[in-house]
C-alpha cells in the first residue's frame, strides 16, 4: 500500500510544465530497471525530491489538507478550568418563535398571548436594542478579563423555510450553549428540537469550519426530520400541576420517534457528563451521545422535580471540581449520589429579579446560570446581591455584569456562551 501511495503522489507531480515532463521521462526509465534493488532505492529517493519540488501544486490538487502542526484551538473538559476562548451569541434580528406545540410546552400560560401575538415577528424593538447593548458590554468585559471572544454571523431569521415535514421561520443565534458543546478537542453540533431552530447552525458554521481547519474534531449528530411524529400533538398542559405530574411520569412533548437533543441539557465534569431527559432532549438523543462518547466519557442521566425541564444549567450547574449549584425549587432526585461521591451541593439563594420583568422563555433562576472564568472567578448578574455573597463565602470573586434584557430572550451567562478553550486536562471528578 505504501508503494501505491507513492505512485499516486508521483502522478500529481507529473501535472505541471517542464518539470512534469522531466519527471515522466525519468520515471519511465526508472520503471524499466525496477527489478533491481539499487534502482528501487533511487526511484524512492527521486519520488521524495519531486514531491518536495512542487509543494504548492500538491496543495492545489488536494481539496482537504492536513492541518498545520499547532496546538488545537478547541479544548475543554469541564465548566470551570481557566477560560481562554469563548463564543458569545447575538441578539441581533432575534425573532419570536411561531407558537407551535413544542414552544407551547416549554412556556408558561401567562406568556402564551405574547407568542400568539408576536410569533414569527421580531421581539419588541426597544427591548431587543437594550439586549444587544448588554451583550456587547459583556463581550468587552470578557476581553478585559483576558478571554478571546468569538461571535456567530449576523443573519436574517425572518425568512420562511419549508422542509418535506414542516414550515417555519427562524429564531436567533443568541444561545450558543444550546447548540454547541465542546468535549475535549471536539465540537458537537446539537440537532436541536424546535423547528424554529432547525437552521440555527448556519450562523456558527464559519467559526466551526475555521476551528476544524486548525485541528478540531467536528461532529454533527443525525439531524431530526422534526416531523409531526416527533411531538405529542395533544400534550395535555393546562396547569403547573399538570406539568409536574407529566414530568414525574416521564412524559414530555418530544417523543422517541428519532434522536433529538439540545446541548444545554448536558453539563461536563471531566470524564463524566450529566444529562436530563427534557422537553427538548429525548432518550434516543441521550443514547446517541452515550455511544458516541464511550469509552472515554460516561453519560449519567439525572432528573429533577421540575414541571418544565429544558436545559440543565439553571437547575444543576457544576462550578468546580466536586462543587455544584443545585436549584432548591427543582431538587435533584439523585442528589445522594453526588453527596456520597464527596461533592459539595450548594443551594443558591432565591433570585431577586422583579416579577414584572419579562422572562418569555426562562425562569428567574437564571441567577444561577453563571459562567466560570476559572475556579476563583465567576461572571454573574450584577443585580443579584445575595448570590454575590454566596460566591464570596465560597472564596470566588464575582465579575458583575447586567444582562437583564438579554435574560428575557431565554438565557443567562452560561446560555449566552459556549466555552471553546479552557486550560486544563482530562480528569475524573466523580467516583
Amino acid at each position: 500500500m505504501k508503494r501505491i501511495g507513492r505512485t499516486m503522489l508521483r502522478v500529481r507531480c507529473l501535472r505541471g510544465g517542464s518539470r512534469g515532463a522531466e519527471a515522466a521521462h525519468l520515471i519511465g526509465s526508472m520503471l524499466g530497471r525496477a527489478m533491481t534493488g539499487w534502482v528501487q532505492g533511487a526511484f524512492q529517493s527521486y519520488s521524495s525530491s519531486a514531491a518536495a519540488a512542487q509543494p504548492q501544486r500538491a496543495l492545489e490538487e488536494n481539496a482537504v489538507t492536513e492541518p498545520e502542526r499547532q496546538e488545537c484551538p478547541v479544548c475543554a473538559y469541564n465548566e470551570w478550568d481557566p477560560l481562554e476562548e469563548v463564543i458569545v451569541g447575538r441578539a441581533e434580528n432575534a425573532r419570536v418563535p411561531p407558537f407551535t406545540v413544542e414552544v407551547k410546552a416549554n412556556t408558561y400560560e401567562k406568556h402564551w398571548p405574547f407568542y400568539q401575538k408576536y410569533g414569527g415577528q421580531s421581539f419588541p424593538e426597544d427591548h431587543l436594542k437594550k439586549a444587544v447593548a448588554e451583550i456587547e458590554e459583556m463581550c468587552n468585559i470578557l476581553r478585559m478579563e483576558g478571554v478571546t471572544v468569538q461571535r456567530p454571523e449576523p443573519m436574517d431569521w425572518s425568512f420562511e423555510y419549508n422542509t418535506p415535514d414542516f414550515t417555519s421561520t427562524g429564531m436567533y443565534a443568541a444561545m450558543p450553549r444550546d447548540i454547541l458543546m465542546v468535549v475535549g478537542n471536539e465540537i458537537i453540533e446539537a440537532p436541536m428540537a424546535w423547528r424554529s431552530r432547525f437552521f440555527e447552525y448556519r450562523a456558527y458554521r464559519p467559526l466551526i469550519k475555521e476551528y476544524f481547519r486548525k485541528g478540531a474534531k467536528w461532529t454533527t449528530p443525525p439531524k431530526p426530520t422534526m416531523s409531526d411524529e416527533l411531538y405529542d400533538q395533544d400534550y395535555p398542559i393546562r396547569t403547573v400541576e399538570d406539568r409536574h405530574k407529566l414530568a414525574a411520569q416521564g412524559k414530555f412533548v418530544t417523543t422517541e420517534h428519532e434522536p433529538c437533543f439540545d446541548a444545554a441539557d448536558f453539563i461536563r465534569a471531566g470524564r463524566d457528563l450529566f444529562v436530563q431527559r427534557s422537553q427538548v432532549t429525548n432518550y434516543m438523543g441521550i443514547e446517541w451521545m452515550r455511544r458516541h462518547l464511550a469509552p472515554d466519557y460516561k453519560v449519567h442521566i439525572i432528573s429533577f422535580k421540575d414541571p418544565n425541564p429544558m436545559h440543565i444549567d439553571a437547575t444543576f450547574n457544576i462550578i468546580g471540581p466536586g462543587l455544584v449549584l443545585s436549584n432548591p425549587d427543582r431538587p435533584c432526585r439523585q442528589v445522594e449520589m453526588f453527596e456520597k461521591a464527596g461533592w459539595t451541593v450548594v443551594k443558591p439563594p432565591t433570585p431577586l429579579i422583579p416579577d414584572d420583568h419579562p422572562l418569555w422563555m426562562s425562569s428567574k433562576w437564571l441567577s444561577m446560570n453563571v459562567l466560570m472564568l476559572d475556579p476563583k472567578r465567576v461572571m454573574c448578574d450584577a443585580n443579584e446581591h445575595t448570590i454575590h455573597k454566596m460566591f464570596e463565602h465560597l472564596g470566588i470573586k464575582t465579575i458583575k455584569v447586567n444582562i437583564r434584557h438579554a435574560n428575557s430572550l431565554g438565557g443567562g451567562f452560561h446560555c449566552w456562551t459556549t466555552d471553546v478553550r479552557r486550560r486544563g486536562s482530562l480528569e475524573s471528578y466523580f467516583h
